[in-house]
């Protein structure tokens, strides 16, 4: 096992000290709005082949532009223009906080002052240039982190078997495996994807204003 693959199993264990435990990925407004548990395995697809793959394509973007020395403001740029939802941008760059501390624990360096700004994608590739995570590591922690955030907020919104959970990521990593390869050789802002998820926006908005729930987002 490479080093960057042992780096990936301790950057995507729920117990890093990033804020993860706050987030359920949007599955908290999803099923209030009336997505069912066992719709779950279509939720995690959709996600996916949109919001997940903006994401883990701006953070292997992000990480051609740290290690060239380009200005990571542009690909914050890129990925805000792909996530049109603003409780979507807000929740990312403070994920993004969560993750600068992680960064600058485990791998202390020059940060530009304007990082605290920078959301949870693009602190990631810097993360990923820093730890010398491989572009396709690095797209796989961001699909398998979704996939897992998904799951285990459900076991606590609608208790159930852990193991059908834990199934379900199973099936998906063959995908997840797939975007990564796919989007491992970006290296510019323009070529980040830009699939869109307009429920789960609208969703993320509505969750936003809500006063009684278990998660952010």
């Amino acid at each position: 096992m490479s080093t960057s693959s042992l780096l990936l199993a301790l950057l995507g264990d729920a117990r890093l000290p990033s804020g993860g435990h706050t987030q359920s990925a949007g599955l908290e407004p999803a099923l209030r709005a009336g997505t069912t548990p066992a719709e779950v395995p279509a939720y995690l697809q959709a996600r996916l082949r949109t919001v997940t793959r903006v994401e883990a394509g701006a953070a292997v973007v992000a990480r051609a532009v740290a290690a060239e020395g380009g200005d990571l403001d542009t690909v914050e740029a890129a990925w805000a223009a792909r996530t049109p939802s603003p409780a979507l941008r807000a929740t990312g760059r403070r994920l993004g906080r969560g993750y600068l501390r992680v960064l600058q624990t485990l791998w202390p360096g020059p940060t530009d002052d304007r990082a605290r700004r920078w959301s949870r994608p693009v602190v990631l590739g810097l993360l990923a240039h820093r730890a010398d995570v491989c572009p396709v590591d690095l797209a796989r922690l961001v699909g398998y982190d979704d996939a897992q955030t998904v799951t285990a907020a459900l076991l606590k919104l609608e208790p159930g078997d852990p193991l059908q959970a834990t199934a379900w990521v199973r099936d998906l990593l063959p995908a997840i495996d797939q975007m990564a390869r796919q989007l491992a050789p970006l290296r510019t802002p323009d070529e980040i994807p830009s699939g869109g998820a307009p429920l789960i926006e609208r969703w993320a908005q509505t969750h936003d204003m809500t006063t009684e729930r278990l998660f952010s987002a």
